[in-house]
C-alpha cells in the first residue's frame, strides 16, 4: 500500500492566539507536501476578510497550492463573483464553492436577495469564468436538509454537471459509510474524483456534538471506547489509532487521496500521516 496524496483544512484565526494556533498548524504539516489546503468561511460568511488574508499568506509564503472557500451566503452575485476574482488576482485559481451554513441564530438558509440560491448556481458561474478549480461538498452521511436517502447523490451529481472538478466528503466514522456512498455515486454515473474528509478526534465531546449538528451518526463502540480511554489517559493514542485504521481500509479499498479536517490543531494529524507512511521534506521543514 502506498501512502496517499493529501491535503489539510485550516480555518482562519479571530484572535491572536487563534493566529499563532494556525501558523503553528501551517508550519508543522506544510512540509508533508500536501497536494493543497483549504481555508474555511465562517459561519454566515463571517470570517470573509480573515479568510482572504489567511489564503494570501500561505499562498505567498509556504510554498503549497491553496484552495479558498466560497459561500452564497450574505452576498449578491456580484459581491461574491468579485471576491473569486480578487483570489485569481493574487494567483489563488483554486477554490471549494459550497452553499454555506446560515448566519447565527437562523435554522434555515435564506439565499440574499440578489445572490445565489444554492452551490449548483455558484459553480456554474465560477466555472463561466474558466479561472478556477472547483471543490465542492458531498455527504456520505445524509445532509440535515435532505429529502430522501438518494438526495445528497443527486446534488452531488448537479454539481458536477455544473463544473465541479472534484468533491470533498463530511467526516464520517466509519469506513463503510464512505463506501457506500461512493458505490451510490457510481451507479448515478459520477466519475469525478470524491475526496474522504478525515477527521482526526481532539476531544471527543467536542467532536460528538459537532458531529449531532451535521446528522453525523455517532456508533455507540465510540462512546464506549473513548470513556474507557479518558480513564485510563490514553485518549490521543486511542484517536490516532483509529483513525489510521480508519484511513488504512480507505486506502486498501482503492482510496488515493485523503483530507484532513486539522481545526488548527496539527499533531494528531502529523502523527497520523507518519503512521500512513507520510513524512516531511526536510528541506521544507527547514523553510518553515
Amino acid at each position: 500500500m502506498s501512502a496517499p496524496r493529501i491535503s489539510f483544512e485550516f480555518f482562519p484565526p479571530k484572535t491572536l492566539d487563534a493566529s499563532f494556533r494556525l501558523w503553528e498548524t501551517v508550519n508543522t504539516l506544510a512540509p508533508l507536501k500536501p497536494g493543497f489546503v483549504s481555508v474555511t468561511y465562517g459561519a454566515g460568511g463571517t470570517t470573509r476578510k480573515l479568510t482572504h488574508e489567511a489564503v494570501e499568506t500561505i499562498h505567498k509564503n509556504y510554498g503549497v497550492n491553496v484552495a479558498a472557500h466560497l459561500t452564497c451566503v450574505d452576498a449578491s452575485r456580484t459581491e461574491t463573483l468579485e471576491i473569486a476574482e480578487s483570489y485569481a488576482a493574487i494567483g489563488v485559481t483554486e477554490l471549494v464553492a459550497l452553499r454555506g451554513d446560515p448566519p447565527g441564530g437562523a435554522d434555515h438558509f435564506t439565499p440574499h436577495p440578489d445572490g445565489f440560491a444554492n452551490s449548483c448556481e455558484l459553480i456554474e458561474a465560477l466555472a463561466e469564468t474558466g479561472k478556477f478549480t472547483l471543490r465542492v461538498g458531498a455527504y456520505p452521511d445524509p445532509h440535515p436538509e435532505a429529502t430522501d436517502p438518494l438526495a445528497d447523490v443527486e446534488w452531488l451529481k448537479r454539481k458536477f454537471e455544473a463544473g465541479a472538478h472534484s468533491a470533498i466528503t463530511q467526516f464520517f466514522f466509519e469506513a463503510d459509510t464512505f463506501f457506500r456512498f461512493r458505490d451510490a455515486c457510481a451507479k448515478a454515473g459520477i466519475d469525478a474524483p470524491i475526496i474522504p474528509g478525515i477527521l482526526p478526534i481532539e476531544n471527543w465531546t467536542g467532536v460528538r456534538k459537532f458531529a449531532q449538528r451535521c446528522g453525523t451518526p455517532i456508533p455507540s463502540w465510540l462512546d464506549e471506547a473513548f470513556a474507557t480511554a479518558k480513564r485510563d489517559g490514553r485518549e490521543d493514542l486511542l484517536s490516532t489509532t483509529l483513525c489510521t485504521e480508519l484511513c488504512t481500509t480507505l486506502l486498501e479499498e482503492g482510496v488515493e487521496d485523503l483530507h484532513f479536517y486539522t481545526l488548527n490543531k496539527p499533531h494528531l494529524t502529523r502523527d497520523i500521516c507518519a503512521a500512513l507512511g507520510v513524512h516531511p521534506d526536510i528541506s521544507l521543514e527547514e523553510v518553515a
